[in-house]
């Protein structure tokens, strides 16, 4: 079985984090918090702290096992099943829904006269070659991906700077603390995607104890490394634009983009960064590919070609049956609120409620 380091864990899980919450969040925490928003992102991404370490204590009593097949030893083989199908069917229709986002952006911004199909197909040929290569390469491409994202997102922020407004942060905790609690819990559903990806992709990871201590303190850096630059991206964009403006922008940093100029010669930088985004896109489609691929065979015994081709069937099924526009971010905001959040918080606290439950109890 292929391994990846602990490196490279650390690196695919905050590319799989990132992915595209830095399109939307500002958005939705300025909605809650207005202009205190940009507060609540670290706190609320810092709800994946303990469940990724819940996940490795899992890890550590049972190696080289998903989280599937902890659950059947825990659980039993038939609660394993149907926690197995609902991890399938979700992640499925959400990675689905990601793939949908390509083209939506793509047609709305720099190439509106392209058939929308086009760009699922062109997203999801890149899946099924990575996934293909298996998680090795998908590793290796995320290695060279990710600090593109993150240098993009960093140019975007900072050429931006010259046209931040004085006094649109203040004042401070002007609508007290409440709101910034309440904004964490909007950013908190991104942070439960990576955690179902960490629960597939645990029989990649290495098992030695130095490793593990590695595994645990990636965790932490994923976490802060991703909610920090998502806070820049948040307090850019109300500084730039205002609270309320903000709000209505659910792609704002594409607008800052329209609006970068570089010593008035170069501006209308938002195809670069969308060629950035393009590649954290298709990083967090894949990992999504990738889970339903191991579930499957965890489940089913199945696996081959003809998986493939499924999962990519269905994913581009997905795409083109969903709205556009307005329409598909409302969708993935329900499937991020109500069914991956309560479902990976629920299932990973059952479990490892139950695991400690039998240690106690001295149950083999």
């Amino acid at each position: 079985m292929e391994r990846i380091s602990s490196h490279q864990f650390t690196i695919l899980g905050a590319a799989v984090l990132m992915g595209t919450t830095f399109l939307p969040i500002a958005s939705l925490t300025t909605g809650v918090a207005d202009r205190d928003g940009w507060m609540s992102v670290l706190p609320g991404f810092a709800l994946g702290i303990p469940f990724g370490l819940m996940i490795l204590s899992l890890y550590k009593k049972y190696p080289q096992k998903d989280l599937l097949q902890m659950t059947e030893i825990l659980l039993g083989k038939w609660v394993s099943k149907i926690i197995g199908v609902l991890y399938i069917l979700i992640v499925s229709y959400f990675g689905g829904l990601l793939l949908g986002q390509i083209g939506d952006i793509y047609e709305s911004s720099i190439m509106p006269r392209t058939p929308i199909e086009m760009f699922y197909l062109g997203g999801l040929l890149l899946v099924l070659y990575l996934a293909r290569s298996g998680i090795e390469v998908f590793t290796r491409f995320t290695e060279v991906v990710f600090p593109l994202v993150v240098i993009a997102l960093v140019l975007n922020i900072g050429l931006s700077i010259p046209r931040i407004e004085q006094g649109e942060l203040m004042p401070i905790l002007g609508q007290g603390v409440a709101p910034i609690i309440l904004a964490g819990f909007k950013v908190t559903p991104f942070v439960m995607e990576y955690i179902l990806f960490f629960a597939g992709i645990l029989p990649f990871l290495p098992t030695d104890k130095q490793e593990f201590t590695r595994l645990k303190k990636g965790v932490w850096l994923t976490v802060f490394l991703v909610g920090f630059v998502n806070t820049l991206v948040v307090l850019m964009q109300i500084v730039i634009f205002g609270p309320s403006e903000t709000v209505n922008l659910v792609y704002g940093l594409l607008v800052l983009g329209k609006m970068v100029e570089v010593s008035r010669t170069i501006s209308g930088v938002e195809s670069l960064f969308l060629g950035a985004w393009f590649g954290a896109l298709v990083i967090k489609i894949c990992a999504f590919f990738f889970v339903v691929l191991w579930s499957l065979e965890s489940l089913f015994r199945l696996k081959g070609t003809k998986s493939h081709l499924v999962i990519g069937m269905i994913f581009m099924g997905v795409a083109l049956s969903n709205k556009r526009g307005p329409g598909l971010i409302v969708e993935i905001g329900l499937v991020d609120n109500y069914l991956i959040f309560p479902f990976a918080s629920l299932w990973i606290l059952t479990i490892w409620t139950f695991s400690h439950w039998k240690k106690k109890a001295g149950v083999s």
